[in-house]
């Protein structure tokens, strides 16, 4: 469930339609469904067999299951996501970022992340126009197994990964800027190979400085989600998602600013004995910021935010 900070102040007033880049994110979505439709029948034995049997963390969308793969599995990850939808304007922000992830032990993984960003912007109060792609960060990631779903009543693991970021992940103006998000990710079959479900928990900060005339600046985000996903045919998973998110002035949550409710429905397919594709979308359903009256918070949070990914495990 990663955070997306930096975000700029807006005005309360509804956004305008998405752009080009968000509605080719979502014709992606509708593409990777129907390919992954085509190829299970091909690759009814592609789900896994053993004591877990199925591999929990990218079940969902942006919340995530506890699982890590088995010691010394590598696996590479395309994670797209797109941002829409601000109190004025017009706003779209895609993020693509690949990851290679290897697990060191049977119960630690590390991995490694590098991020690019695409943003188109027009007429949103308080950030500047634009339209341009940026490399937005590099990140590493360590994961740690402290129960195993096969041997335990569920599964938990403690997530920590510190970033470095070279422009800002709302605005695309060119910034350093660097933190760590700390997430427990906790999962369990509630019926075996047919249901799962999943809860996140998350704290993140950053530490940025945008201009030398704005000094440094911080912000924290506090964050909860849970997930419950079903098997509707072998290899095929559906399911829903819900994420509540608070946003803070300050690297301890020490002034708050806004908050936002997600939910939305998920996807996961496999694709083959070593592929997968997962899918979501989330909308937000209720709100509020500190700075403006409304039921949305749209100043700190976008309205809709779509995540795509792919897999290749090895």
């Amino acid at each position: 469930m990663r955070a997306h900070l930096w975000r700029h102040d807006a005005s309360s007033r509804r956004g305008r339609r998405f752009r080009p880049v968000f509605a080719s994110t979502i014709e992606a979505v509708v593409i990777a469904v129907a390919v992954a439709a085509a190829a299970l029948p091909i690759h009814a034995d592609s789900i896994k067999t053993g004591a877990a049997p199925v591999d929990t963390e990218h079940l969902f969308g942006f919340v995530e299951g506890a699982d890590i793969g088995n010691s010394g599995e590598r696996e590479f990850v395309l994670d797209s996501s797109s941002r829409a939808g601000r109190a004025s304007g017009s706003f779209a922000v895609t993020t693509s970022e690949l990851e290679f992830k290897y697990t060191a032990f049977q119960n630690l993984r590390i991995s490694a992340v590098a991020a690019l960003g695409y943003y188109d912007i027009a007429s949103v109060a308080g950030i500047e126009d634009a339209r341009r792609a940026a490399v937005q960060s590099i990140s590493f990631d360590g994961r740690l197994r402290v129960l195993d779903r096969a041997q335990a009543p569920f599964g938990l693991t403690l997530s920590v990964s510190p970033h470095w970021g070279f422009v800002d992940e709302t605005s695309g103006v060119r910034t350093d800027h660097y933190g760590t998000e700390v997430e427990l990710l906790a999962d369990r079959e509630l019926k075996r190979d047919q249901l799962v479900g999943a809860v996140n928990f998350l704290f993140a900060n950053d530490r940025a400085h945008l201009l030398p005339s704005d000094g440094v600046q911080h912000e924290s985000l506090a964050g909860a989600g849970t997930a419950l996903a079903a098997q509707v045919m072998r290899g095929v998973w559906l399911g829903g998602e819900m994420r509540y998110l608070r946003d803070y002035s300050g690297s301890a949550l020490n002034v708050f600013a806004g908050q936002a409710l997600y939910v939305g429905p998920t996807l996961y397919a496999r694709l083959g004995g070593n592929a997968f594709v997962s899918a979501s979308w989330n909308s937000q359903i209720w709100g509020g910021t500190t700075s403006a009256p409304g039921a949305l918070d749209l100043a700190n949070f976008e309205r809709h935010q779509v995540k795509l990914r792919f897999g290749l495990e090895f």
